[in-house]
């Protein structure tokens, strides 16, 4: 495995016994905790443990994937040990309705963690990829069903230089500006608090309004109040003003007639700030 220009001492690996010790817990919500050093995607993982039987609460991180995959079928790729690349085992009592919150759920705990340990401004774009200054993409999300379960894939980039990058667009905690890089705190706090609000909103049988996680996903969202371009998956497009997030977490874009069109999934383009 290559470590290309950076030692082991810049990037540490993830300690697997500390993070055990302080999520895996009598009583709380993490079963189990798994670091890898390769894999080919954590998320095939995790599918493949849920169809085993494995539990709610598993947790694996890969310190490397070889074919990791973002929404759309896009291929997800980072150097070792420079990003959080990790999938979660969750088997929600829902109606079928609500498990379309989850992934905005996850992308609420990815917002909450890395500003609260990076300490930068980090904001989502609708549905679910994490943006930084300049919407520049540093973390993504997928969700996946299996067998009844839900997977959702998480990825990072924490320490990539800009030569490392993906795409023209994307960027890291690093290159952002993070007081903290440190890839062990910022899993800690998001597997925390994507526990917490996973706990709430199951615990409101899925009611994004009465759990909060609505009010709390617009909070985080910068896609709201922007125009933006909607690639649909129909092959269409749509243009408009994203005004708001509905109950059941579809953007809705309103036209330049005034018609309201809920958009329940797409490929959403921000138009360009001003002075970017």
């Amino acid at each position: 495995m290559s470590t290309g220009a950076y030692s082991r001492l810049d990037r540490p690996p993830l300690h697997q016994a500390t993070l055990r010790r302080a999520l895996v817990v009598p009583g709380g919500f993490w079963t189990d905790l798994r670091i890898v050093e390769e894999t080919g995607s954590t998320n095939a993982d995790v599918v493949a443990a849920a169809r085993d039987g494995a539990p709610e609460g598993l947790v694996i991180a890969a310190e490397r994937q070889s074919a990791g995959r973002g929404r759309l079928d896009r291929q997800w790729q980072s150097p070792p040990r420079a990003g959080l690349m990790l999938s979660v085992l969750l088997r929600p009592d829902l109606p079928p309705s609500r498990l379309g919150w989850l992934p905005l759920l996850a992308g609420v705990a990815l917002a909450e963690s890395v500003r609260r340990v990076a300490r930068i401004d980090a904001y989502l774009k609708w549905p679910n990829d994490l943006l930084l200054r300049g919407d520049r993409k540093t973390a993504g999300i997928l969700a996946e069903a299996a067998d009844g379960a839900v997977v959702l894939g998480i990825g990072l980039n924490v320490t990539l230089r800009e030569d490392e990058l993906p795409r023209p667009d994307a960027t890291s905690l690093a290159l952002g500006g993070a007081a903290n890089a440190d890839r062990d705190p910022l899993l800690k706090a998001l597997l925390r608090s994507l526990a917490d609000w996973y706990t709430r909103f199951t615990g409101h049988g899925g009611d994004p309004a009465a759990s909060g996680l609505r009010e709390e996903y617009k909070l985080h969202c910068g896609t709201i109040g922007r125009r933006v371009t909607v690639e649909l998956p129909g092959g269409g497009t749509l243009e408009g003003l994203a005004a708001d997030i509905d109950g059941d977490g579809r953007l809705q874009v309103t036209d330049r007639f005034g018609a309201v069109h809920a958009v329940a999934a797409g490929d959403v383009v921000h138009a360009r700030l001003a002075g970017h």
